[in-house]
């Protein structure tokens, strides 16, 4: 988050203009894989209410981690 807030990632992009980014919920993940793939799941749900139950239901966020195990 410290990166896109710094404009790490450019200026030109549509999130990259944004600078009132606030940490709406952190999953900690076991490795780099896992924290990607579980991003690319919840990027991919493309729903505002599946992002309100990470945050109300912790027991989505360990199924995510289930579902996509940390491979070391």
């Amino acid at each position: 988050m410290e990166k896109h807030l710094n404009h790490y990632y450019g200026s030109t992009k549509f999130t990259a203009k944004a600078d009132d980014w606030e940490l709406f919920v952190s999953i900690e993940c076991d490795n780099l894989d896992q924290a990607r793939s579980i991003e690319r799941h919840i990027k991919r749900m493309k729903s505002q209410k599946y992002l309100e139950n990470l945050k109300r239901y912790p027991e989505i966020v360990g199924k995510l981690k289930s579902k996509y195990p940390s491979h070391k």
